[in-house]
């Protein structure tokens, strides 16, 4: 009976037609970034964008907002044995270079308790911070800072 389940399961996927490939993907009535594609439908990369380069940092729009990065990161290495951005921006280097030290919060565990080096769960810098570019936003956003941080 067993044997007969399967044959019969082998048979319908082996007469299915191949056309299940190319049905249109449904949003569910959303707008995607993607827009409509088929599924076997590959599209070409967008350029990268225009990094502003060493301009003063864009304003942050909340408290512990992770700030973005005024400079090109293409090709920085940031893994388990090192990471560029610490050569600039470590408490030792940064006077030297004349960046941005990394936050006092980079040495707090997740405990709240202070570390003598980065905290491994903050070590890995791109997760948290981009680099600005002059690209418009994907989505509108209608986002108001608090009062206290306009700049105005």
């Amino acid at each position: 009976m067993k044997l007969l389940s399967l044959l019969v399961a082998v048979a319908a996927f082996a007469i299915a037609p191949p056309s299940m490939a190319q049905e249109t993907v449904n949003p569910g009535g959303l707008a995607t970034i993607r827009g409509a594609a088929t599924i076997d439908e590959t599209h070409a990369a967008e350029k990268l964008k225009r990094v502003i380069k060493d301009k003063n940092p864009i304003a942050r729009n909340y408290v512990h907002q992770p700030p973005v990065i005024p400079h090109q990161t293409r090709g920085y290495r940031v893994d388990l044995n090192s990471n560029k951005c610490l050569n600039c921006h470590s408490w030792k280097y940064a006077a030297e270079t004349g960046a941005t030290k990394i936050s006092l919060t980079h040495f707090e565990d997740r405990d709240g308790k202070t570390l003598s080096d980065v905290s491994p769960r903050r070590y890995f810098c791109l997760q948290c911070h981009v680099t600005q570019a002059d690209a418009a936003p994907l989505v509108d956003n209608t986002f108001e800072p608090i009062e206290s941080l306009s700049n105005e």
